[in-house]
């Protein structure tokens, strides 16, 4: 070998070519987009969540599962996160399906006049 083609810095390891993950997102066909709602919701917290519904409906999703299994607690607060993001996806013409919500939060949303989730 030359020293005339010799790299200066040293050999070259070949590495193998990078093939790009992309993310999922709400179109790919693995299932429904999920928005998880926190533990305890406030007042405050339903017009980020509606948000988050926005976002997923701009990115592609038809559906959406608002999985409330980590609710610690249901008050009207809850109710209202509830209500929000159904009125959220009838404005959207998109469908939100709730899963997984308590005895608690199922009492108060039949107190309220809502369908059950």
């Amino acid at each position: 070998m030359s020293m005339e083609n010799a790299d200066p810095a040293g050999p070259v390891t070949p590495v193998a070519p990078v093939t790009p993950v992309a993310p999922v997102t709400p179109a790919d066909p693995v299932g429904p987009a999920v928005l998880v709602m926190p533990p305890r919701v406030t007042f405050a917290d339903v017009p980020p969540l509606c948000e988050r519904l926005r976002a997923l409906y701009g990115a592609g999703a038809d559906d959406v599962v608002c999985d409330l299994a980590a609710l610690t607690r249901a008050d009207l607060a809850t109710v209202e996160a509830v209500a929000r993001l159904r009125l959220t996806a009838r404005r959207a013409g998109r469908g939100v399906r709730m899963r997984n919500a308590g005895p608690e939060l199922l009492a108060l949303l039949t107190l309220a006049g809502l369908e059950p989730v």
